[in-house]
């Protein structure tokens, strides 16, 4: 099989005129979406179950096995797998959440540099650290099922010397005023996964680019969207695409595509937005009914910011004065069954509670 041959960007090809009714549908649902993000404050700490609920559905379609909750407990040191084949998946959907929440603090333009970053972020002390992070390749790679030659292989990238050129074209292209931002960025994602110039984890680092990229141009307010659900529920589409573009440049089958997972995942992510806002709303009263206590809503944002936490870091992430006040208030939730305890005290253990109703949420479907 021969290398891939990139596209020379902006791509001349594209089918606006069949594109307008997605371009129009895709951009009006996330502009609704960006309407509620708007409305929550800081909605990167609020908001940041889902973020970690994304981090997990991009590093499940590379062949992580981990769950959100099983993450939020490793954090809160309430398991230690047995199993160290897990503790790595997990330790990859922490670093894969880390790199996006480094993007957001730089707040730098995209550029090929901190892409870098990003990925040495990504990679660090994880399976591919001996992949060279933080580098573009500088050899040619392919990928295939265990065993196969280049010849034999499903895809094989452009040689390095035109992966340097053809990434270069495509740093241009992040900053070139397109007719549609959506379309340019369904360009900007495959290009970047088809160039392929990490040994591993580009599939992650193209989903990173869509938050960042949809913030970085104005249409999000926050760099918070999550569009792996949609990734990860149509695989087998998502790499039946890619590889239509490598082998026959059908480059409008893959916009269209996408157009579609913006479309569809911009409802659900607004639908999701909308449920933990109604239930922050249900839990003010609730929580306030079952505290009596003026720092009631510190503990409900510390609550929908951590919902799995050791009862002894409590009183810091709630900023609730004393470790006594936020020992009572954590009783009376308990009490109400507000929270539940996923892991009792034990000698100098603190007890470890998680806040269902959130969980369950993220998640759609009960789970604690």
């Amino acid at each position: 099989m021969y290398p891939y041959e990139p596209a020379v960007l902006p791509l001349d090809g594209i089918d606006w005129a069949a594109h307008v009714p997605l371009i129009g549908k895709a951009n009006a649902s996330l502009a609704r979406y960006d309407g509620m993000l708007q409305g929550i404050v800081n909605p990167v700490v609020f908001l940041s179950p889902l973020t970690t609920q994304e981090a997990v559905l991009s590093s499940r379609i590379e062949g992580t096995q981990a769950s959100m909750e099983e993450v939020l407990e490793f954090e809160a040191q309430a398991i230690e797998p047995e199993d160290t084949s897990k503790t790595a998946d997990i330790q990859e959907i922490i670093n894969y959440r880390a790199a996006i929440a480094q993007a957001i603090l730089d707040n730098r333009p995209l550029c090929l540099n901190m892409l870098k970053d990003l990925h040495a972020t990504l990679l660090n002390s994880v399976r591919g650290r001996n992949k060279a992070p933080g580098e573009f390749r500088r050899v040619q790679n392919y990928i295939g099922p265990p065993g196969c030659t280049m010849e034999t292989a499903t895809f094989v990238p452009p040689a390095v010397d035109r992966m340097v050129s053809a990434l270069d074209n495509w740093e241009k292209y992040l900053h070139y005023e397109e007719r549609d931002r959506l379309v340019q960025l369904a360009v900007i994602k495959a290009q970047f996964e088809l160039i392929h110039p990490f040994l591993d984890g580009n599939g992650r680092i193209g989903r990173m680019l869509v938050p960042l990229f949809l913030y970085e141009k104005g249409l999000l307010s926050s760099p918070v969207f999550y569009l792996s659900a949609y990734f990860e529920q149509h695989r087998d589409i998502y790499y039946t695409h890619l590889q239509a573009i490598s082998k026959e440049g059908a480059w409008n089958g893959w916009i269209e595509f996408f157009l579609t997972a913006v479309y569809e995942q911009a409802n659900n992510n607004a639908e999701k937005v909308r449920g933990v806002l109604a239930l922050y709303e249900k839990m003010k009263i609730e929580v306030s009914k079952a505290t009596h206590s003026e720092y009631g809503i510190r503990a409900l944002d510390a609550l929908f910011s951590k919902p799995i936490f050791r009862a002894s870091d409590f009183a810091l992430s709630s900023t609730i004065p004393t470790r006594q006040t936020a020992a009572t208030i954590l009783r009376r939730l308990q009490k109400e069954r507000i929270i539940k305890t996923l892991r009792p005290a034990s000698g100098r253990r603190s007890a470890v509670l998680a806040f269902p109703s959130l969980i369950n949420l993220v998640e759609g479907r009960r789970v604690l």
